[in-house]
């Protein structure tokens, strides 16, 4: 299950945990793109949530790993920062109370494989308002070697998002991780 594999990854430091927020999701913020009530899918210990609380937003976030949550929440408390982190599944998601404005995603739609996908872009669809942006950052299929998780086409993203949503951009961009940069894509998906 995918979930436990990602719950044992924080029992040590992953790879994608860089301890600061991902570059490109900072670069989102200070263009002001990301805005209003924002949803972290897959935060994992929280820093990019953490960075947008830091900056006024009303930041969440949600993760399956309950190990990464903790230490979101310890974190979001010992900098004495209002965020708030939840143990959800991705690819279950309820609808909330107000639907966000922006959803980010730093590296979670690549675990996902076609079926879940679908699943997963449904999921999004009741936690976006219509009009909001869900920024995607994946794994690219530019990426060479072996190393990582699946690689990503903007074919398949503009696949996926065909239905319901509109795909405003898809843009080379970068993971930093622990063992160095990683080709991503970033792109910007709005709900109809």
């Amino acid at each position: 299950m995918a979930a436990d594999r990602f719950e044992s990854a924080y029992h040590g430091t992953p790879p994608w945990d860089i301890g600061s927020p991902q570059p490109a999701i900072m670069r989102l913020a200070e263009t002001g793109q990301i805005t209003g009530s924002v949803l972290d899918v897959g935060c994992g210990t929280g820093e990019n949530v953490l960075y947008l609380a830091e900056r006024g937003l009303a930041a969440a976030g949600i993760d399956g790993a309950p190990t990464a949550i903790r230490q979101a929440r310890a974190k979001a408390k010992g900098r004495g920062l209002k965020a708030h982190f939840e143990v959800a599944d991705a690819l279950n998601l309820s609808t909330p109370d107000r639907p966000f404005d922006t959803v980010i995603d730093s590296g979670l739609f690549h675990v996902f494989s076609d079926e879940e996908r679908i699943r997963f872009r449904d999921s999004l669809g009741r936690l976006v308002r219509p009009g909001g942006t869900y920024f995607l950052m994946c794994f690219s299929d530019q990426q060479p070697g072996e190393w990582g998780p699946r690689r990503v086409t903007q074919a398949e993203i503009r696949s996926v998002f065909s239905d319901g949503w509109r795909v405003n951009y898809i843009q080379p961009s970068a993971f930093e991780t622990n063992v160095g940069q990683a080709h991503a894509w970033l792109a910007s998906i709005s709900r109809l």
